[in-house]
């Protein structure tokens, strides 16, 4: 397929010299994330992408690649609109802060102050578990008998009412396993709390405040121009499903182009345009479970570390669309890179390779010698995933502790952390010890999935 790619100024976005005046250094830089974005579109895998990176008041790259749409061979403008999906679990997180700020919401309210014909079965969720992934109510997207439903409208109380009568997969605050569920409630209570509809307080209480005037709630039915279409990898690139946006709803329902997005990462993260500084703190610092295990995953947003550098950030995916937002607040860092394709092609890890190019390597993660016997971690172990039980191994191969399942299909070699922890990629395996020092049970920490995974011998 013919590789196409276009550029476009975006209004509050300097524009990065031409090619021709730039110093060899940004010729250089540019020509390396343009080979970045580009390999999977070679490869076959992601029919289009739009980027933009940001350092400062530095626009380095705003720019579309590949087909918006493959049958008329059109290509990717850089303003783009994408389905940008559970990206949008931020905005519902500001306008819940927002509506903290006015004092219609406190976080640690029960669920049932706002939606009070909710079967809680004598659990408090706060409005704080909902928001970091901790109620334990099951998510609506892990529901077998849902998926067959999602391509019909269908009102929010009977989707509610589909997780809603599942339970709980665990007491709130004992575990994090990511949960549309929960923003979907979030999204009600802007509703009910705000006297608007949910599409309607974002524009007016998000966008328009932070000049994003292309973005938008997702409509499987309208008409919007310079709308990309989705596609899914399946050997080949396929047509995706169109997705009936009364299901992602407040969890992943927001549309926007990569230019946008860095307004909004601005108008959020350095001032408070959108949030105050105190409701900014409250969604970048992550709370702990009920044993005091400290998250990664704090409202809206992931707030942690890539590479010894301070990263903020969250990613999507929606029928046909992968997407990527990240600020690194120490280096005045702004990554975004939108896809109009589910695959294999990893738009974080896109993203990762953008920022490597723009600020270096980075540190690597250093492991510490393990003092003991690596047998004593080693076994099968069962914990809560995504809906379903999780069984992971662990295993010692030429005197490496090495780990298979909970969700990775291969084999990984873990590094030793230090303090019985163990780590792979983003992923952190923090052993726990009984009586008689034995390992019982093993803390799976993948960011948005905090699941404590007992030994099953």
């Amino acid at each position: 397929m013919r590789l196409l790619v276009s550029i476009v100024i975006v209004t509050g976005l300097s524009a990065p010299a031409s090619l021709t005046a730039q110093r060899p250094d940004r010729a250089k830089l540019v020509a390396q994330i343009d080979s970045i974005v580009s390999a999977p579109i070679k490869a076959g895998q992601v029919a289009g992408v739009s980027i933009a990176v940001v350092k400062g008041r530095d626009t380095i790259a705003l720019k579309g690649y590949g087909a918006a749409d493959l049958e008329l061979d059109t290509p990717t403008p850089a303003n783009a609109i994408y389905e940008i999906g559970s990206i949008t679990k931020q905005f519902t997180a500001a306008a819940i802060m927002q509506l903290v700020e006015q004092g219609k919401v406190k976080l640690d309210d029960d669920l049932l102050t706002y939606l009070p014909t909710y079967p809680a079965r004598g659990q408090h969720i706060s409005i704080r578990r909902l928001l970091d992934h901790t109620s334990g109510i099951r998510s609506y997207t892990e529901i077998a008998e849902a998926r067959p439903l999602m391509g019909l409208t269908t009102s929010k109380d009977s989707i509610m009412a589909l997780f809603a009568n599942k339970g709980f997969d665990f007491t709130p605050g004992e575990a994090v396993v990511y949960n549309n569920s929960a923003y979907f409630l979030l999204g009600m209570i802007i509703e009910k709390v705000s006297g608007q509809g949910y599409a309607e307080y974002v524009k007016a209480n998000l966008f328009d405040k932070a000049a994003m005037p292309s973005s938008s709630y997702c409509s499987e039915t309208d008409l919007v121009k310079r709308k990309v279409h989705g596609y899914n990898f399946g050997g080949k690139l396929l047509k995706a499903a169109r997705q009936n946006h009364s299901w992602p709803y407040a969890a992943g329902s927001l549309c926007s182009t990569a230019g946008d997005l860095i307004a909004w990462l601005r108008a959020l993260h350095t001032s408070d345009r959108v949030v105050s500084r105190a409701s900014y703190r409250e969604m970048i610092t992550p709370g702990a479970l009920n044993d005091g295990y400290p998250l990664r995953y704090a409202k809206g947003l992931v707030a942690g570390e890539e590479d010894g550098r301070r990263l903020i950030s969250h990613g999507g995916g929606i029928s046909g669309f992968t997407t990527d937002s990240r600020y690194y607040p120490d280096d005045d860092l702004y990554v975004v890179v939108l896809t109009n394709t589910a695959g294999p092609a990893n738009p974080g890890g896109i993203a990762t390779a953008i920022a490597k190019a723009v600020l270096g390597p980075g540190k690597e993660m250093v492991g510490v010698p393990v003092t003991g016997d690596l047998a004593a971690y080693t076994g099968r172990f069962r914990g809560v995933g995504r809906g379903v039980p999780t069984d992971i191994t662990f295993t010692v191969e030429e005197g490496v502790l090495k780990v298979k399942g909970g969700g990775q299909a291969a084999t990984r070699p873990l590094l030793h952390l230090g303090n019985d922890t163990f780590g792979a990629g983003g992923t952190r395996y923090v052993f726990r010890r009984g009586e008689g020092g034995r390992v019982t049970a093993v803390r799976v920490d993948a960011t948005a999935v905090v699941s404590l995974a007992r030994r099953v011998e």
